[in-house]
């Protein structure tokens, strides 16, 4: 199965960084809503369209 993934960022960053929810953000502001998902296999956050699954 394939899915939709418009950003990926590693999962260990700055202490209160927190650059997926932020690019998440700009896309839903920008009329594409979107959402963060963590990928465990490979510890990174992932930024997909909102209602993926």
């Amino acid at each position: 199965m394939s899915r939709e993934i418009l950003a990926v960022f590693p999962a260990g960053g700055p202490r209160g960084s927190r650059p997926a929810e932020e690019k998440a953000q700009q896309l839903t502001a920008a009329g594409r809503p979107a959402t963060v998902v963590m990928d465990l296999d490979s510890d990174r956050f992932l930024v997909v369209p909102a209602g993926a699954s």
